[in-house]
C-alpha cells in the first residue's frame, strides 16, 4: 500500500494544516498519566512547525456519546502538549464555530492549537458532512497521523478528506510499514499470541491470521469459549450461545493451541490454584494460564521468527495472576529484535509489556489495538483509503 505522506507534501511557510492525531490519554486530577500515544505523534508535530506550518490539532478523549462532559475535555491535553514542546499551546473550547475558527485563524507560522474533544459532537461518530466541513474550514491541507483511530468512519477520519487535500503523518505511516510486513512473505515460524476477554471483537483478524501463521497461542478470557466448544468445563464463567458457536468453528484448527492448565480462584481477591483445563470447578474462575501452558507457549515463541501479541493473558492487573502475560511478555521481547520480528498491540498488552520494562527491546509497538487487527484482517482501515496514492 503506497500513501500519499507528509514526507513529500509541500508544505509552504503559512500553511494552515489540520492534524488528526490521537491524543487518546488517560487523564487523573487534570494531569496526565501517561503520555505515550502523545510522544508517537511528536516527530509530524516537529515537522509541521519547522516548515512553518500554522498547526491546528484535533483528536478526541473518551466516550462522551456527542455530549459535553467536563472529564473528557482536551484541556489537560493543550497544558501537557505545551510543556513538551516548549511553546505555548492555544486551545478552543469547541473545534468548530466562529470562536474557535478565530483561534486557529491567529496563528501565526510555527503556531499551534488544539481543539476541543471532536466527540463532544455526535456529528463526529455519524460522520455528518457539515462537521466534517466545519473542522476542514481550519487548514488547507489535511493529515492523518492517528492510526489507532483510522478503522473508524469518522468526520474527523474520513470526512475531511473530502474537503482537504489529505497525506499520511509520519506515525501513521510507519505503523502501515511495520504491519505490512506481517502480510507479505513473513519469516517463519510465524506466531501469534492472543488473549484478552471478547471473542467477537477478535474472531475475524483471528481466521484471517491462521491462515498466515504457523501456531496461533490463545490465553485470557478469549481461550475460554474454545475450551468449551472442545468439551471443557469453565467454572464459573459464563458463555453465550453464540461465542460457543464461533468457537467451534475454530477449535479443530491444528494451528490453534489452547492451554492445558489453567490459574483459577473463587474470586479475584481469592487465593489462586493451578488446575488442568479438565479440572476446573463449578465455582471457580479461570485469571491467568498455568505453568505448562506458560512453558508450551513460550518454546513456540522461543523458535519463531515473527511474532504478534495481542491481549493480555489473564488478569495481569492482579499479582497473583500477572505470571503468565508478564513472562510471555518478557519471552516476546527477549525474542524481537535480531532473532524476530516482534510487533505487540492493544492497550492492556502494552501496559503489560512495559510492566516488563522490556519494551524497548520489541521492533514495534503499534498505537492500535482495534486498528491494528482490523489492518492484519482486512489489508486496509477506512481512514487509509483517502491517502492512497492514485
Amino acid at each position: 500500500m503506497k500513501l500519499k505522506t507528509l514526507r513529500t507534501a509541500k508544505i509552504r511557510k503559512g500553511t494552515r494544516v489540520v492534524l488528526r492525531a490521537d491524543f487518546n490519554v488517560a487523564v487523573e486530577g487534570g494531569h496526565i498519566r501517561d503520555d505515550w500515544r502523545m510522544t508517537r505523534t511528536m516527530p509530524s508535530i516537529v515537522r509541521l512547525l519547522r516548515l512553518g506550518a500554522r498547526l491546528v490539532i484535533l483528536s478526541h478523549l473518551g466516550r462522551p456519546d456527542g455530549k459535553r462532559v467536563a472529564s473528557a475535555s482536551l484541556a489537560p491535553v493543550a497544558r501537557h502538549l505545551s510543556e513538551i514542546l516548549r511553546t505555548p499551546v492555544a486551545f478552543s473550547r469547541d473545534c468548530i464555530g466562529p470562536a474557535a475558527l478565530r483561534i486557529t485563524a491567529a496563528l501565526a507560522p510555527g503556531q499551534v492549537a488544539l481543539l476541543e474533544n471532536v466527540r463532544f459532537h455526535k456529528e463526529e461518530e455519524k460522520n455528518g458532512a457539515a462537521f466534517a466541513k466545519a473542522l476542514a474550514a481550519h487548514g488547507d491541507l489535511f493529515v492523518n497521523d492517528a492510526f489507532s483511530a483510522s478503522h473508524r468512519s469518522h468526520a474527523s477520519i474520513v470526512g475531511i478528506p473530502r474537503y482537504l487535500p489529505s497525506v499520511a503523518g509520519l506515525l501513521l505511516e510507519e505503523e502501515v510499514e511495520h504491519l505490512s510486513l506481517l502480510l507479505v512473505k513473513p519469516k517463519r515460524p510465524f506466531v501469534v499470541l492472543i488473549g484478552g476477554a471478547k471473542i467477537d471483537t477478535k474472531i475475524g483478524v483471528m481466521k484471517a491470521l491462521l491462515t498466515r501463521c504457523d501456531r496461533m497461542l490463545v490465553g485470557g478470557a478469549l481461550a475460554l469459549p474454545f475450551l468449551a466448544a472442545a468439551g471443557m468445563r469453565v467454572g464459573k464463567t459464563k458463555l453465550s450461545r453464540t461465542e460457543l458457536i464461533v468457537a467451534k468453528r475454530l477449535v479443530g484448527n491444528r494451528k490453534l493451541h489452547l492451554p492445558v492448565d489453567v490459574v483459577v480462584a473463587t474470586g479475584p481477591n481469592a487465593r489462586p490454584h493451578v488446575r488442568a483445563v479438565n479440572e476446573i470447578g463449578a465455582r471457580e474462575t479461570v485469571y491467568d494460564i498455568g505453568p505448562e501452558t506458560i512453558r508450551a507457549f513460550a518454546a513456540e515463541i522461543r523458535a519463531a521468527k515473527t511474532i504478534v501479541w495481542n491481549g493480555p493473558l489473564g488478569l495481569f492487573e492482579k499479582k497473583s495472576f500477572s505470571h503468565g502475560t508478564l513472562a510471555l511478555g518478557r519471552y516476546v521481547a527477549i525474542r524481537s529484535g535480531g532473532r524476530a520480528y516482534g510487533v505487540v498491540g492493544g492497550g492492556e498488552t502494552i501496559d503489560a509489556l512495559h510492566r516488563t520494562k522490556m519494551a524497548e527491546h520489541v521492533d514495534w509497538i503499534s498505537t492500535g489495538g482495534g486498528a491494528m487487527l482490523e489492518f492484519l484482517e482486512k489489508k486496509t482501515l477506512p481512514g487509509l483509503k483517502p491517502l492512497i496514492k492514485k
